[in-house]
């Protein structure tokens, strides 16, 4: 390892890594996942409606229904670790820590969640404690968005900051075009065909986003085209081999299209009997992706006269998407 890959430090300072990913109920009970909507949905980068018109329909409505609707939802997903996101996040992050440390690098690494547990403030009191004046947070979104990278940049540098940490904080920004996180991505979606054969298209769903919102500017959708064209690329696929949609649309609004739901109802009446679904806008699994496609995506494509509907997992602690995040923070340290 040559020296020009050692982290900058200052004199007597330790250098720290902070995972940064959205967060999670504690645990599949009403209570839990209404205390997790109420900071998630509480975030004006999440709603962006006036907030005298948004809270009493939050608290009034929202957390008073939804949390207890959503509990079988969380329960059919939940592993014996617990939340699948929380699970696989702390793999990474295990992961990460192993291999920096391989390269000869004293560092340490953190996870948290931009809403719930572990917090932000517990994950940089914990970098703290061990001695890390400098920290480079990592946002886990590839694809830049404000409702989802910039929230999480505000809240770690307004916790460094009462920390006393703002001096020597620094982040890694997206990394949809980074080949780490391409090779991997293309790496896991050909292992698995190689050993189930391929389908006859491949459906790669992101999370949706309100029209307004890339309208006013954001590059996230831009970033989800970029995105799928390198995968596919890096797939040897011919542009009508593949789809991009958008799922976990919210309200009433005109989100980003098309929905990854009625594309799924409509792939058989248009010949696809057999379709593979990708969320590369997802590190690792959640709610969104083992319940709402691998379950709710399923039912409506069989049910709509599919023949074979399968799920490709997210990277989660896949060894080769682990080396292109070490590769990534490694480029972060240099760089900070």
């Amino acid at each position: 390892m040559t020296s020009d890959a050692q982290p900058h430090r200052t004199s007597n300072a330790r250098t720290g890594v902070l995972l940064v990913n959205l967060g999670t109920p504690e645990a599949p009970t009403t209570q839990a996942i209404r205390d997790y909507l109420a900071e998630f949905l509480s975030d004006p980068y999440v709603v962006g409606l006036p907030r005298l018109l948004w809270l009493p329909i939050l608290y009034g409505v929202v957390l008073r229904k939804r949390p207890a609707r959503l509990v079988p939802r969380y329960a059919g997903i939940w592993m014996d670790e617990g939340s699948p996101l929380l699970a696989y996040s702390l793999r990474q992050a295990a992961g990460l820590a192993q291999r920096l440390t391989a390269r000869g690098l004293d560092v340490e690494v953190a996870l948290a969640m931009r809403y719930g547990r572990p917090s932000i403030a517990e994950a940089l009191a914990q970098l703290q404690a061990r001695g890390c004046g400098r920290v480079l947070a990592v946002p886990m979104y590839p694809q830049y968005t404000a409702s989802t990278t910039t929230t999480a940049v505000e809240a770690v540098t307004a916790q460094a900051a009462r920390m006393g940490l703002a001096d020597g904080l620094s982040f890694v920004g997206h990394f949809y075009d980074q080949p780490g996180y391409l090779d991997a991505q293309a790496g896991l979606i050909l292992r698995y065909w190689q050993e189930h054969g391929r389908p006859d298209k491949l459906l790669m769903s992101f999370h949706g986003l309100p029209r307004r919102v890339v309208e006013r500017g954001d590059p996230y959708y831009r970033h989800c085209l970029e995105t799928a064209g390198l995968v596919r690329q890096r797939l040897g696929l011919a542009e009508d081999q593949i789809e991009v949609s958008f799922q976990s649309r919210f309200g009433a609004g005109r989100w980003l299209e098309p929905y990854t739901l009625p594309r799924l109802q409509a792939l058989p009446g248009e010949g696809v009997t057999a379709v593979d679904v990708v969320c590369p806008g997802f590190v690792a699994d959640c709610l969104e992706t083992l319940e709402e496609i691998n379950q709710d995506g399923r039912e409506a494509f069989l049910a709509a006269g599919g023949r074979q509907f399968r799920y490709i997992s997210a990277l989660n602690d896949d060894p080769a998407w682990l080396e292109g995040l070490t590769e990534l923070v490694e480029k972060g340290l240099r760089a900070s």
